[in-house]
């Protein structure tokens, strides 16, 4: 008989995921996917923020404590915190966060040309920190920032680490593959000797996927003995991400019988989606488990095969992650009730969301035959994404003209704080034209424009002529690269829409 022990998920999605390049998530965004994590995917712990970051990010993650605490969720939410003489304590007590994941330094290398002291120093500032966060009730998870170089390289000072951390108050401690770094064999040489050192400590293990071993590494670590592993949906992250949920899910319920978690496969899909739908991330089509294309079966001889008692199945079922098989010729599905779909993709909105959402396929309808169910993430991502935006710059109206061997002409009207603006010019495309007349305006009003770096359009899978366009425009300044978006059943409207929040957001 097979002894299972339980292994907790940490989601750092809204956290470490936020890293990925162009990527950033609004206060509305952050809480309806920590909603979705927990409820819905029934994840253990979910890491949203880093302490200090902004205003915004303090709004964000007081939303996510004031709903968890109503909702009995507190102690699943942790915010990454730095040594910092308190002031990461302080905002998170003022947020009403009570798991705080202190961030430290996992190798000598890191401790000597970043921080400059001692490793006896520093153990007694990290000391003091969990400390003075025991006295005001905060919980203490520790991250060892490079641990993976740390053991590599300067394993004597991990040890030596380890031996004052786990004599402190601290819950569990953090083992990251900061670079992404380790190969499957060491994961488990450098795990296993930790925990038959440590037995009764709680060890993490976060992945990195640089080399593409991030999966294989997470099972090397489960096989060691770790009891908690960070992964993000889609495997969203810094560099080439981290783990990615789905792909771990599968491979612990297939492969490691030993191993048991909470995680509720069945709602992968459809949050997989969501999130995607809400940053811009897309999802490559042959994505494991999650990918547009993974359960489509395309040759004929495949087809048939699965008519003749599923010659052609694995034991990754569709069904199991809330899928259907497909068939390359075959059709979407047509109008479905919208607070049905809504379930479906186990979204809850407000009154208030619902009849937004309600309108915007209202509004669609006048412009293409049907909304599909594959619409609907697109339309709530941009109802969500556009709530509490205040419109100080809008465009009024705008003429398009484009007549053969002529350049295409831009006629726009647009109000900025209140005041009418008239321009008109010429581009390469519509779209071009119209930027160009803009550009005129704010050039006359001696204002700046961000530059225009990378400009891409997607529409939901399996569409027709007719598909609604989700139009993602990065636009980059002195101080950052932002990406904004927009959505219609016209490619250019929907770049245009995209602009307007551009300008909408510069202008705040």
């Amino acid at each position: 008989m097979v002894n299972v022990r339980n292994v907790e998920i940490m989601d750092t999605t809204l956290r470490d995921g936020e890293q990925t390049s162009g990527m950033s998530f609004s206060a509305t965004e952050k809480l309806a996917i920590s909603k979705l994590l927990i409820e819905e995917l029934n994840i253990d712990r979910i890491e949203i923020a880093s302490a200090r970051v902004s205003q915004g990010e303090f709004e964000a993650v007081k939303n996510i404590t004031n709903w968890a605490k109503n909702n009995n969720y507190l102690e699943k939410i942790e915010i990454l915190t730095f040594l910092d003489n308190n002031i990461s304590l302080e905002w998170m007590n003022k947020t009403g966060a009570k798991v705080q994941n202190l961030l430290t330094k996992g190798s000598l290398n890191h401790l000597e040309y970043q921080i400059k002291k001692s490793p006896t120093e520093y153990f007694k500032l990290v000391s003091k920190c969990i400390k003075n966060a025991n006295n005001i009730g905060i919980t203490t998870n520790v991250y060892l920032e490079d641990w993976s170089n740390g053991m590599r390289n300067s394993i004597d000072y991990v040890y030596d680490f380890l031996n004052v951390l786990t004599k402190l108050p601290v819950k569990r401690i953090l083992l990251p593959d900061t670079l992404g770094i380790l190969s499957p064999k060491e994961t488990f040489k450098y795990i296993s000797s930790i925990v038959k050192k440590y037995p009764n400590t709680h060890f993490d293990f976060h992945a990195h996927n640089d080399y593409d071993l991030s999966v294989s590494n997470v099972i090397e670590a489960l096989n060691a003995g770790c009891n908690g592993l960070h992964l993000t949906v889609n495997g969203m992250g810094e560099r080439a991400g981290n783990a990615p949920m789905a792909s771990v899910a599968a491979v612990i319920k297939d492969f490691i019988p030993d191993v048991k978690i909470n995680l509720k496969e069945k709602s992968l899909y459809k949050v997989s989606k969501l999130v995607s739908a809400f940053t811009g991330f897309r999802i490559p089509a042959n994505k494991p488990i999650v990918g547009d294309n993974v359960f489509t079966q395309t040759a004929g001889v495949h087809a048939d095969g699965d008519n003749k008692n599923n010659l052609y199945f694995n034991d990754l079922l569709p069904e199991r992650f809330g899928r259907k098989r497909k068939y390359a010729l075959g059709k979407l599905s047509g109008k479905a009730n919208i607070k049905k779909n809504l379930q479906d993709f186990g979204l809850t909105l407000n009154d208030e969301n619902l009849k937004k959402v309600t309108n915007r396929i209202i509004e669609l309808g006048d412009k293409k035959e049907k909304v599909t169910a594959e619409d609907l993430p697109y339309i709530i991502s941009d109802v969500i994404n556009s709530q509490g935006f205040v419109n100080k710059v809008k465009i009024e109206s705008y003429i398009l003209n484009h007549v053969k061997g002529e350049n295409p002409s831009a006629k726009v009207d647009i109000k900025i704080n209140g005041k009418k603006y008239t321009e008109i010019a010429t581009g390469d495309g519509q779209f071009d034209a119209f930027i160009n007349a803009i550009k005129k305006i704010y050039i006359e009003n001696e204002l700046k424009l961000p530059k225009l770096i990378d400009y891409s359009v997607t529409i939901p899978p399996g569409s027709n002529s007719d598909a609604l366009c989700e139009t993602f425009i990065t636009w980059k300044t002195k101080e950052k690269e932002f990406i904004t978006r927009g959505l219609d059943s016209d490619q250019t409207v929907s770049a245009i829409k995209s602009t307007e929040k551009m300008l909408n957001i510069i202008c705040n």
